[in-house]
C-alpha cells in the first residue's frame, strides 16, 4: 500500500525556494505598510487634537516688537467682551422696560456689534495690542505698578476702601467765554438769557423702613427730634418744668464690608472669569495695565490746552454751483443771509435757524468747509465751498479761543492720548496675523430674551 502524498519529503528547487522567499518579503512589506498607516492615522488625529487644543491656542494673532499675542489669549478677551456687552444690553432693556426710557437706539447698536464677529474680533486685538504698548512704553519710561496700587485698584473696583470710602474733591473750574466783537454784534442780534429765580422747595426726609438695604459705605445717620416740653398742671405748685426726651427708634444697620465678604466677592469674579478662559493671573495684569495707562495719561495729557480755536458760523447749502454764485450774489447786495437759508439751503436742520451752525472747533466739519470757514474773517461771504453735501456759501460770525468745559476738556484729554497710541504703533513695529478673522468667539450667546 503506498505511503500518504503528505509523509513523503518535499523537494525544494532553486525556482520553489525563489519563490516563497518573494511571498515572505511581500508579506513583511504589506505589514509594514500597514503599520506606517495605522501610525500615520493614528499621528493624525493626535496631532490634531493637539493642534485644536493645545497649538492653536499659542498661534500669533499679533505682534508688539518681540511680544506675541496669541490665538488663546485674543478668544478669552473676546469672550469677556462679549460678555460685557451683554450684560449692558440687559441693562439697557431693563431701563427700557421698567423706566419706560427710549433706549432702543443704544440696544440696537449693541445687538449690531454682537452679530458682527469681524469688527468685534478687530476692536479687542486693539485693546490687547493698546495694552502691549502701554506696558512696553511704561517699562522705557521707568513707570512700574506697585503690588499695593494693583491691589488698591482691584478693592475700589470692588467698592472695597478698608480706609473709608473716598471723597471726591470737586474744584470748580470759572469758564469765562469772550466778549462778542463790535463785528460779530454788528452781523447778529444777541437775546439776552432770561434769568431764572430759583424758589427754596423743602424735601421731606423719609425715616428707613426695617426693610432698607443700605451700601456697606454708607454709614446712616440717626435722626432724634425735637424734645417735648410738657407745661406745669393747673393745681398745686408750679414746680420747673419737666423735660422728656422721647426714645428714638433704632434705625436699620449695615452689614460691615469685611476683607473677607470683599475678598469672597473677588474670588467669585475670578471663577466667573476662568469660564471664559481667562486666568486669575490675566485678571491681575488687566488691574496692572490699568494702573500703568493711568499713570502714562497723566503724563502724556498734562499739557492739553484748556481751550481751543473755535469759529461760530452759518451757511447756505444748495444742489450747484450756479445757484450758490446767485445766492453769495445777493448777500453781497444787502440780502438777509436768514430770509435767504430759509428759501434757498436744504440743511433742513439749520435753514429755519438762519442757517446757524453754533461754535465748532477744528475736526468737526468735512475738511474742505473747515479749511474756509477758519480762513474766513468775520462777517467774510465765502466763495462757493464744494463738499460730499453739496456747494456751501458761508459766513463767520465770530472766530475766539473759547476755554474748554470739563466734559471738552476730558474728551481734549482722551483723544491726545489715543492719537499718541496710535504714534506707538510705527514704534514697536505692530504686526498682525489674519488667522484670528475664522475663529472669533460666538459664546456667551445673546439670550434669546434679548435678541
Amino acid at each position: 500500500m503506498a505511503k500518504p502524498r503528505d509523509k513523503q519529503p518535499v523537494i525544494h528547487t532553486k525556482k520553489h525556494i525563489a519563490r516563497l522567499e518573494r511571498e515572505r518579503q511581500q508579506t513583511r512589506l504589506i505589514i509594514a505598510a500597514a503599520i506606517l498607516i495605522v501610525v500615520a492615522v493614528v499621528g493624525l488625529l493626535g496631532y490634531g487634537y493637539l493642534d485644536q487644543n493645545y497649538l492653536q491656542y499659542r498661534r500669533a494673532v499679533a505682534k508688539v516688537g518681540n511680544v506675541t499675542i496669541t490665538v488663546g489669549e485674543w478668544q478669552a478677551r473676546v469672550r469677556l467682551y462679549r460678555s460685557q456687552m451683554i450684560n449692558q444690553l440687559s441693562m439697557y432693556q431693563q431701563y427700557s422696560q421698567l423706566l419706560g426710557m427710549d433706549l432702543s437706539s443704544q440696544i440696537q447698536q449693541i445687538t449690531s456689534q454682537l452679530n458682527d464677529p469681524t469688527t468685534l474680533g478687530q476692536t479687542v486685538l486693539d485693546q490687547l495690542i493698546n495694552e502691549e504698548l502701554i506696558r512696553q512704553e511704561a517699562a522705557k519710561r521707568g513707570i512700574t505698578a506697585s503690588q499695593q496700587e494693583v491691589d488698591d485698584a482691584i478693592q475700589a473696583s470692588y467698592q472695597y476702601f478698608p480706609n473709608g470710602s473716598p471723597t471726591p474733591t470737586i474744584t470748580p473750574t470759572s469758564v469765562t467765554f469772550p466778549t462778542l466783537s463790535p463785528e460779530t454784534l454788528a452781523l447778529v442780534t444777541i437775546t439776552p438769557t432770561p434769568t431764572i429765580e430759583l424758589t427754596a422747595t423743602v424735601t421731606p426726609t423719609l425715616a428707613p423702613t426695617a426693610t432698607a438695604t443700605l451700601n456697606p459705605s454708607i454709614t446712616p445717620t440717626e435722626t432724634v427730634p425735637p424734645t417735648a416740653t410738657v407745661p406745669p398742671t393747673s393745681t398745686g405748685t408750679p414746680g420747673p418744668t419737666a423735660t422728656i426726651t422721647p426714645t428714638s427708634t433704632p434705625l436699620p444697620t449695615s452689614t460691615p464690608y469685611t476683607y473677607q465678604a470683599f475678598q469672597d466677592q473677588y474670588n467669585q469674579g475670578v471663577q466667573s472669569l476662568e469660564k471664559l478662559g481667562l486666568t486669575a493671573d490675566q485678571v491681575r495684569q488687566l488691574y496692572t495695565v490699568n494702573v500703568l495707562r493711568q499713570k502714562l495719561f497723566d503724563i502724556i495729557t498734562a499739557d492739553v490746552p484748556r481751550s481751543q480755536d473755535e469759529v461760530w458760523a452759518r451757511h447756505i447749502l444748495v444742489a450747484d454751483e450756479k445757484t450758490a454764485n446767485d445766492i453769495r450774489q445777493q448777500l453781497l447786495n444787502g440780502a438777509d443771509f436768514a430770509t435767504l437759508a430759509a428759501k434757498y439751503s436744504t440743511d433742513t436742520a439749520t435753514k429755519d435757524k438762519g442757517g446757524d451752525l453754533g461754535w465748532f472747533a477744528k475736526g468737526v466739519m468735512v475738511p474742505e468747509f473747515e479749511q474756509v470757514a477758519f480762513s474766513l474773517k468775520v462777517g467774510e461771504i465765502s466763495q462757493p465751498v464744494k463738499t460730499q453735501f453739496g456747494y456751501h456759501i458761508i459766513q463767520v460770525l465770530a472766530h475766539e479761543t473759547v476755554p474748554l468745559d470739563a466734559s471738552a476738556y476730558s474728551q481734549a484729554q482722551q483723544t491726545a492720548f489715543n492719537d499718541w497710541l496710535t504714534g506707538l504703533r510705527k514704534t514697536y513695529n505692530v504686526q498682525t496675523f489674519d488667522i484670528w478673522k475664522n475663529i472669533v468667539p460666538t459664546d456667551p450667546a445673546i439670550p434669546t430674551a434679548a435678541q
